[in-house]
């Protein structure tokens, strides 16, 4: 989706006036003094202290704030609180983001606004306390909430009917009526998102995840089990046939798939390299959407816009999250998509072209080959293993700067978890510049707390550690070789240099674009004796680091050549660069290598490579032949699947 229609789909959503029913609960955040030494002289108990308290819409209140971020042209809230001071708060909150709280009901007997107290001692939550688990409604709650609805559907363009909290709705007739409403207004947009009478509510749109979704069509999943998409596919369009409404069923970081009239429209997700929270992810989903279809927008382009929105929330932690137009825009400008992440995830699905290593991940890609005349090749660990044993390094490195004074001393399991951290952060962002990495992990030591504000170093500062840690192991490795105790065949990947020969004997233009030091990979690349090879040029991070990327190089190749994308093809070990060929239409061949032997499949780069966008996965250079053949289609009839 280009920027142009985000805009104007976002300027649409302005005019519309929405409704929502729904569990209106409050997140109480009590963050405990340091104990102190006073005894309560009534119960001879020591006395706890709050430092500071803070309060936020939960549940339903979070779709309104979610609602409220994207300025909708009005808001209505339905749904009850107790005659208590969370109400009061919750009350108040609502109103300040902009919502008409005249249908949100007081019921004075038998509940309590639902709220959950989540007390903080020492940095780290205690057992939580929840209010309002012993609510019963009442019939006359139930119908002010019904006359509500009705005022709703009928002066609203679209209603969001939220249920989260087990028990809410305690009367079956209420159940009955609000059906009766739904099928008098089934013109009418109303979004149902409801966690425990999913399939009591009929004459309704659906946001539901792959699981729901799954039991609506009798199917349980285990909670820790994933819905292949395929079965995601079939469980979608039988619940759709059901409403003739759309439905959208959210798939984690897979993203969203919708079902309407014109089939199933699939919405990858989008690859974050930070940490993530999910909480409230489906909030904004349901927010997002609902306001898109009820502006005119259809459901493909709802997802497209929701799956933007929930990208912007999950990366903000500590908190549940809204997304801003802007933020949005922001994020929808250069999308970086999660493809197959169920082959990426299951090797048992893996299919090998006949008589050769390769993997192919995408059939269609056959059907592009032949025209190939512009390579880009990464360098490290796709031709290269001078820097093997980087990621190592790194990890030392990142995990010094967030542990700082602890490093030697913090617990194990707290430890292992930062570890596994700094291990996904490094899986993710391999292949980009150094200077961004390290700019993550300037954000990753404040997030942690361990180093003082005033001891945290900047990218820069970061970058020189861990470059002086690397130069030392390369310039160890590069001194070998220069006296000739080890050969260049000892540091590059088997085949690799034949089969670049044979590519510009081809007449294929080549360039070498890395996310190290332009200065470092030009003299490594010489070093090992194939620099010449690279006509088209020798890219890599510069001192100004705003001014390269290999979507840069990707992009100016493709646009000072005229080129149609499959006439360019990428060859890496990082997902840098399977997304960017991806992104302007090229050939992405991930190389799965394994950098100690040198030759070989190495399986923990398969799904990064995978779920950035290789076609075809190869781990090494050995069979050029048959990659040959492939890539300029001259025996692909006898290598088809």
């Amino acid at each position: 989706m280009d920027q142009g229609r985000l805009q104007t789909i976002l300027e649409k959503i302005r005019l519309v006036r929405i409704a929502v029913y729904g569990d209106f609960c409050l997140d109480a955040y009590w963050i405990m003094d340091k104990p102190g030494t006073e005894i309560s002289i009534e119960t001879g108990l020591p006395v706890e202290t709050v430092a500071r308290h803070y309060y936020s819409p939960g549940g339903a209140a979070n779709v309104v704030a979610n609602l409220s971020a994207l300025n909708p042209a009005g808001i209505k809230v339905i749904g009850v609180v107790g005659d208590d001071l969370y109400g009061r708060e919750l009350t108040a909150q609502l109103q300040s983001l902009g919502a008409d709280t005249t249908s949100l009901v007081v019921q004075k007997d038998h509940f309590s606004t639902y709220t959950y107290l989540k007390k903080y001692v020492d940095g780290q939550e205690e057992p939580r306390v929840d209010f309002g688990v012993s609510n019963q409604r009442s019939e006359a709650t139930d119908q002010l909430l019904l006359q509500g609805l009705e005022t709703a559907l009928s002066e609203y363009d679209a209603v969001i009917f939220n249920q989260q909290v087990v028990g809410s709705i305690s009367n079956e007739s209420f159940i009955q009526a609000a059906n009766g409403l739904f099928e008098r207004y089934h013109d009418k947009i109303v979004m149902l998102d409801s966690r425990h009478f999913n399939d009591r509510f009929h004459h309704t749109y659906r946001k539901a995840n792959d699981k729901e979704t799954a039991a609506l069509c009798g199917v349980e999943v285990g909670s820790a089990e994933a819905v292949p998409i395929k079965e995601v596919r079939k469980y979608g369009q039988e619940v759709y046939s059901k409403s003739k409404k759309p439905v959208f069923v959210t798939c984690g970081a897979r993203g969203i798939i919708a079902f309407d009239a014109e089939g199933a429209h699939e919405v990858p997700g989008l690859q974050l390299t930070g940490r993530l929270d999910t909480v409230g992810a489906g909030d904004t989903v349901i927010s997002a959407v609902t306001l898109c279809l009820a502006a005119g927008i259809e459901a493909k382009e709802a997802a497209q816009v929701a799956n933007f929105a929930a990208a912007v929330t999950v990366q903000k932690l500590f908190i549940t999250g809204t997304a801003s137009g802007e933020e949005i825009l922001a994020i929808g400008q250069h999308p970086d998509y999660v493809y197959q992440a169920d082959l990426a995830d299951n090797v048992r699905e893996a299919r090998y072209l006949p008589d050769s290593e390769f993997e192919l991940c995408d059939p269609a890609v056959l059907d592009r080959l032949g025209k190939v005349r512009h390579a880009v090749f990464d360098h490290d660990g796709t031709i290269s293993t001078l820097r093997q044993g980087w990621e190592e390094i790194m990890e030392s490195v990142m995990l010094k700067a967030i542990l700082g004074s602890q490093h030697d001393t913090l617990d194990q399991g707290t430890f292992a978890g930062i570890q596994a951290q700094v291990k996904e952060f490094i899986h993710k962002t391999t292949g980009i510049q150094t200077i961004f990495q390290m700019e993550g992990l300037a954000q990753m030591v404040r997030e942690a707390g361990y180093v003082p504000e005033a001891e945290v170093l900047d990218k820069f500062q970061y970058k020189q550690i861990y470059n002086e840690a690397l130069i030392g192991m390369v310039s160890k490795r590069l001194a070998k070789l220069e006296a000739g105790e080890l050969q260049p065949e000892d540091f590059m990947m088997k085949g690799v240099a034949d089969f670049l020969r044979e590519l510009r004997r081809r007449g294929v233009v080549l360039y070498l674009a890395s996310g190290t030091d332009v200065d470092d990979v030009i003299h490594e690349a010489r070093a090992l004796g194939y620099a010449d090879l690279f006509d088209g040029g020798i890219y890599g991070a510069l001192r100004d680091y705003t001014k390269f990327s290999k979507r840069m190089v990707i992009e100016r190749i493709i646009r000072e050549n005229g080129l149609e994308g499959h006439e360019l093809v990428a060859f890496g070990d990082g997902p840098d660069e399977m997304r960017e060929a991806r992104r302007f239409g090229g050939i992405a061949v991930g190389i799965a290598s394994n950098e100690i032997r040198r030759y070989g499949h190495n399986h923990e780069k398969r799904p990064r490579l995978i779920k950035a966008g290789a076609q075809l996965l190869i781990p090494d250079f050995t069979q050029q032949r048959q990659l040959l053949q492939l890539l300029f289609k001259e025996k692909v009839d006898s290598m088809a699947v």
